[in-house]
């Protein structure tokens, strides 16, 4: 008998169905030096998107009210959570037990020189470093890749091998793409930037956070 015959119903629901993009897709064999990612939103867009975690389908969040330029492609690490132990190294290092995740999977800015047009896409990423934010009082770090095999940044190993003004462009924009006309009080904060080997503990502590957030799920049934 044909192998390949031997799991139909498996081969019909792989065609059939669309995997969900945090909790269906693997963040790859070689990570955290090379990572899988859902990219949500690249520098075009005029509209925040991210992914309903119900469904897993792309959404709008909301118009951007202001002339921010995303300088990166954006989105999230399949798999990630931002839980306890991610937020654990922010209540240590900024003396604030108050810190909790956001309860989101792990953000990731990825730079390339190539224009890619749309989100709702996979790519390969290899992290470099990442930056130490708080939201309100929540943990909300965004790791920074670089595409892998971009000509530009493809060959950057770490983040001081980016130039400062790459660097600046992205802190302005996370510190700045939720202000609203006549909104006060928000606070949004980027207290360290680290390196590569503190985004990889990063990363290892979303996945951990991430497996037990599953566990808890399937206990509570």
């Amino acid at each position: 008998m044909n192998k390949k015959n031997l799991d139909p119903i498996g081969k019909l629901m792989g065609l059939r169905y669309k995997s969900h993009p945090w909790h269906g897709i693997e963040i790859g064999e070689d990570a955290p030096e090379v990572l899988t990612c859902f990219i949500e939103m690249v520098p075009t867009d005029t509209v925040k998107y991210e992914v309903d975690k119900a469904s897993g389908y792309v959404t709008i969040d909301r118009p951007q009210k202001f002339s921010s330029i995303l300088p990166s492609l954006y989105g999230f690490i399949p798999q990630t959570y931002c839980g306890d132990n991610l937020a654990d190294v922010s209540r240590k290092k900024l003396n604030r037990p108050e810190i909790i995740g956001d309860g989101d999977p792990l953000d990731i800015c990825i730079l390339t020189e190539k224009e890619i047009t749309h989100g709702d896409i996979l790519v390969q990423a290899k992290p470099i470093g990442g930056f130490r934010m708080i939201d309100g009082n929540e943990a909300d770090d965004k790791i920074i890749a670089v595409l892998k095999g971009d000509a530009v940044y493809g060959d950057y190993k770490d983040i001081t091998d980016c130039p400062d003004a790459v660097i600046d462009r992205l802190k302005h924009y996370f510190l700045t793409y939720k202000d609203m006309p006549g909104i006060e009080g928000y606070r949004c904060e980027i207290t360290h930037i680290y390196n590569k080997k503190e985004a990889f503990d990063v990363i290892k502590r979303s996945v951990k956070d991430y497996r037990n957030f599953i566990e808890n799920l399937l206990f509570e049934r």
